[in-house]
């Protein structure tokens, strides 16, 4: 009888025991304690720029380049655009961003 209380308890030690051993293991896929971990930052460059679409209302036009809209005159990475036509902008530096021919192609359709 005795037997049958004690092993209750010793099923509850056993599980609090290697519970605590859980709680201490260490990640596997974590750097080692002197690793040095250097954040990895995104560079954005001059010539990473990408014509997202044209929008002509009217007189005036805007560019969404790289998600962000802007009009003639504005300044994008250091550069201004000089000129936005219905699938393409000039910039001051001599460059065109032109879009994709998939999105030409449906916008005339």
């Amino acid at each position: 009888m005795s037997l049958l209380k004690v092993s209750p308890l010793i099923a509850l030690l056993m599980l609090l025991v290697t519970s605590t051993q859980a709680e201490t293991l260490r990640d596997p896929t974590r750097p080692g304690y002197g690793a040095l971990v250097i954040a990895s930052v995104a560079s954005s460059h001059s010539s990473d720029l990408i014509l997202n679409s044209v929008i002509k209302a009217g007189p005036v036009s805007r560019a969404v380049i790289n998600n962000e809209i802007f009009e003639v005159g504005d300044r994008v990475q250091g550069v201004n655009i000089t000129a936005i036509e219905i699938n393409s902008v000039s910039l001051s530096d001599g460059r065109k961003l032109t879009m994709f021919q998939v999105i030409t192609e449906s916008k005339e359709n």
